[in-house]
């Protein structure tokens, strides 16, 4: 094994050659500095990427069940049918409606949603959201004067209310007389607020209970859709469950996964993604050009050794391991510094977030990671494969001098 022998005589620093030696450390903290970015920057696409699709999933469910009418009659039977279904681990009714919100001091336009406090848990994120009151106080007596309403908790901030204070609901679509139309309005008080994180949510969403909903829209015992959750394990392959239940339910039902709804989002993100591994990865490429000017500088300086190395047997093969083995000394050194210190880094961003986000602007309020075990091996790998890349032609051309020209 010369070869390794002379390929770390080589690398170490001996007069003339100290600044060859130099250019090669700056090789190594070039790949480590583009490894580690490149862990880290991933481990940030990757983390926002899933809080993002968390904080979807905490307040819309992973499949909505709709009928092609838009309205469901009979939603209980619906549902029980539903549940029925392999891999489903629950389902809730649902009702929407747009309207307007008033309070003390403003109002705002709202997305009122009814649901079932009932069978709502463990579907959506509500009850495990809740910074006041309880998802359970939206269910009241019969004799009850004012219904429950949850709000979110920039809503509320900028309602200037509370848990116990009293809004009123607003529609435009109300009873028409010879004075035009007359809007609905009801009174509802405030039982608890939510926050779930993000800021399109907790500004514009309130919940009721589904009875309360109807009387204020005065409509018949109806629900717009079945929100459904799956098993964990089967998130990602939602639709395949969706197309199940279609089939449970038969003919004039549609089935829409959190995937397919969402889907030009995470197709931004993953594109995004792969463009900045590009862009970072360019860093990796500038450390490469750096081994191949130290390598063929130590070939030039070396050119004497090589030829009396050959004179005394050595291959041409046995001479082009000797400087391959030098850049993977580089590449390996370098990318193994680089995935320590870009864990390492992701670990301290993890433990003690101490990198804020402006909530109103983006869907988390610190810096998320999430470290895929997958990206980690790639990232290693290519920066591996761009070193000895970068070694093959010095390493030729090491192999190519001729004893008889360099010694005569």
């Amino acid at each position: 094994m010369f070869e390794w022998f002379i390929s770390f005589r080589y690398l170490r620093a001996r007069h003339k050659q100290k600044f060859i030696s130099l250019i090669s450390l700056i090789s190594v903290a070039g790949i480590a500095m583009g490894v580690m970015a490149l862990i880290v920057v991933l481990s940030v696409y990757s983390g926002f990427t899933n809080g993002l699709r968390d904080q979807i999933l905490g307040v819309n469910s992973h499949i909505i069940v709709q009928r092609l009418g838009g309205i469901i009659p009979e939603y209980t039977l619906v549902r029980d049918r539903i549940i029925t279904v392999d891999d489903v681990t629950g389902a809730t009714p649902y009702l929407y409606a747009q309207t307007l919100l008033s309070g003390p001091r403003g109002g705002t336009g709202i997305v009122l949603r009814g649901i079932d406090p009932a069978t709502a848990r463990g579907v959506i994120a509500l009850p495990d959201q809740m910074i006041e009151g309880s998802v359970d106080d939206l269910i009241q007596d019969k004799d009850a004067r004012l219904p429950n309403i949850i709000l979110g908790a920039v809503m509320a901030a900028d309602l200037h209310v509370s848990v116990g204070d009293k809004v009123r609901l607003i529609s435009p679509s109300g009873p028409l007389t010879p004075m035009g139309v007359i809007p609905k309005i009801k009174t509802s008080r405030i039982s608890g607020i939510f926050e779930s994180g993000m800021y399109e949510y907790d500004s514009s969403i309130a919940y009721m209970n589904i009875p309360d909903v109807q009387n204020f829209l005065e409509s018949d015992d109806i629900v717009h859709g079945i929100e459904v959750t799956v098993k964990e394990k089967l998130l990602n392959r939602a639709d395949q469950v969706g197309r199940r239940i279609v089939d449970h339910l038969g003919s004039g039902f549609i089935a829409k996964d959190w995937m397919s709804m969402n889907r030009n989002l995470f197709a931004a993100f993953k594109l995004e993604k792969i463009g900045m591994f590009i862009c970072v990865a360019l860093i990796i490429l500038v450390a490469a050009l750096n081994i191949i000017s130290a390598l063929i500088m130590v070939v030039m300086e070396k050119e004497k050794d090589i030829a009396i190395l050959k004179s005394m047997g050595a291959t041409s093969k046995s001479i082009m391991k000797i400087f391959f083995n030098q850049g993977l000394v580089i590449g390996l050194s370098g990318t193994f510094i680089g995935v320590a210190f870009g864990l390492g880094l992701c670990e301290l961003l993890s433990r003690y977030k101490f990198i804020e986000l402006p909530s109103n602007v983006y869907p988390m309020n610190t810096l998320p990671i999430k470290v895929l075990p997958l990206d980690v091996t790639i990232i290693a790998v290519s920066a591996i494969v761009i070193t000895l890349s970068a070694t093959i032609y010095p390493s030729w051309k090491a192999s190519q001098v001729k004893p008889a020209e360099v010694l005569s």
